[in-house]
């Protein structure tokens, strides 16, 4: 049984994909339920998401799939919809009975260890070993890197505790890109970056942590993410 509030909320994405074809960001939905935070949003869609409702979508940005509904709310006809953040130009293909396969264009990238969502560890320091990357991922020229994520700091980024990352390497980095930091030469954190004067802003995108924030000579751009892998 699902409680008003997990209610209001699906009956709310429903009607949002069934208009826009997206779903509503955690914003639009905090305020539809009058919630003060956005983490309220995500303890609902976590409840909503194990009692098989709903599912978040991997490597997607504002990408849930309504799974079914409850009862009182089903329409004839239901089918489950999938969004991945705009709205689809044609519908998913039907998988055939039997499918061509083609060939995988993968790399072998060195896995460093492991990078903070959360609270910063230790700097990256040594190669642990080797994981193969889909070619399609190593975007841009230079080296890259992965990396296995600690904590939660940025799920709201799609970035769950346990992925691992892609990183290619560099030195710069534009606001809003996610980036490997290296603060004070010996804290390494994965966060977004946002350069305000002469300070640094390392944000999470959890709302159960603060932004911190740094003189710009204290912060090291390490690398820049470009891809994520997700093991189920």
């Amino acid at each position: 049984m699902l409680t008003r509030k997990q209610l209001e909320l699906l009956d709310f994405i429903r009607v949002r994909m069934e208009v826009d074809g997206v779903p509503p960001s955690f914003d639009e939905m905090k305020d539809a339920l009058d919630l003060k935070s956005k983490s309220g949003i995500h303890r609902l869609i976590t409840a909503l998401e194990e009692r098989g409702f709903i599912r978040r979508l991997a490597h997607r940005a504002r990408a849930l799939e309504i799974l079914k509904l409850p009862e009182a709310m089903e329409k004839p006809g239901f089918k489950p919809t999938v969004t991945t953040g705009s709205k689809p130009d044609a519908p998913p293909r039907r998988p055939a009975a039997a499918l061509e396969i083609q060939p995988v264009d993968a790399m072998d990238i060195p896995l460093m260890g492991r990078i903070a969502a959360g609270v910063p560890i230790e700097a990256i320091s040594h190669v642990s070993h080797h994981v193969a990357v889909p070619g399609s991922l190593l975007s841009g020229r230079g080296s890259h890197y992965a990396l296995e994520v600690k904590g939660d700091s940025m799920i709201e980024a799609g970035i769950n505790d346990g992925d691992i990352v892609v990183i290619r390497e560099q030195q710069t980095a534009d606001n809003g890109d996610i980036v490997v930091a290296l603060v004070e030469d010996a804290e390494a954190t994965l966060k977004r970056f946002r350069r305000r004067g002469s300070m640094i802003a390392l944000e999470a995108a959890n709302p159960a942590y603060e932004t911190r924030v740094f003189p710009d000579h204290m912060v090291k751009v390490q690398g820049k993410l470009v891809g994520l892998i997700r093991s189920y």
